[in-house]
């Protein structure tokens, strides 16, 4: 199955959970979509509320079920627990990073931003979303892209940059400065089930 890239908002209905982790999706039709979305009242099996959760994780960093799958049997060899690892994997991708340092508005345009060539690694251009950056590595965007008209309208309106980055306004550039705990990843994910999900 390949990457979605259809209208987020109707998934985020559909998953009660905000993709863009500000919760305009849900403020005016916090209900499904469809003409029977405001009459739903099924009952979740357990198999069902874990494929909602890793469905949430799945859409909110925009991976292919492929890819999901394979960065989950890596977070699964590791040492700790499995689901934590596995989110601190998902938010270590460089295409996250990119979005949490402000240089684009959503992950889909941060995954733009890289495949376009634009994002540097420790001065180096990397074009693949799902490099894995390492605690130390520095993120920047090019010479020539410094000043493209859609980083300069992401950084004006740019939220609070996480702890576990460091952002240098002249050169535009953050750096991963520790891997990010638990407590400062999103709450509304129960990795648990996510575990269970793939553990049958």
């Amino acid at each position: 199955m390949s990457r979605y890239t259809g209208p987020t908002w109707k998934v985020s209905r559909r998953l009660g959970f905000s993709l863009s982790e500000t919760g305009k999706e849900l403020r005016k039709r916090p209900y499904p979509p469809g003409q029977h979305g405001q009459n739903q009242r099924r009952k979740q099996s357990n198999y069902g509320l874990q494929l909602q959760e890793k469905q949430k994780l799945r859409f909110l960093y925009g991976l292919s079920e492929k890819q999901f799958r394979n960065l989950f049997q890596v977070a699964s060899t590791m040492p700790g627990i499995t689901g934590e690892n596995f989110m601190i994997l998902l938010e270590s991708r460089l295409d996250n990073l990119v979005f949490r340092l402000g240089f684009a508005r959503t992950r889909a345009g941060a995954r733009q931003l890289v495949t376009h060539g634009h994002i540097t690694v420790n001065g180096k251009k990397v074009d693949i979303p799902s490099y894995r950056v390492s605690i130390g590595e520095v993120i920047g965007l090019k010479e020539k892209s410094r000043n493209l008209v859609v980083v300069e309208e992401a950084l004006e309106v740019r939220p609070n940059i996480p702890e576990y980055l460091s952002f240098d306004e002249n050169a535009r550039s953050g750096e991963l400065i520790r891997l990010p705990r638990r407590d400062e990843l999103n709450p509304d994910i129960n990795e648990a089930e996510i575990v269970e999900f793939y553990s049958k």
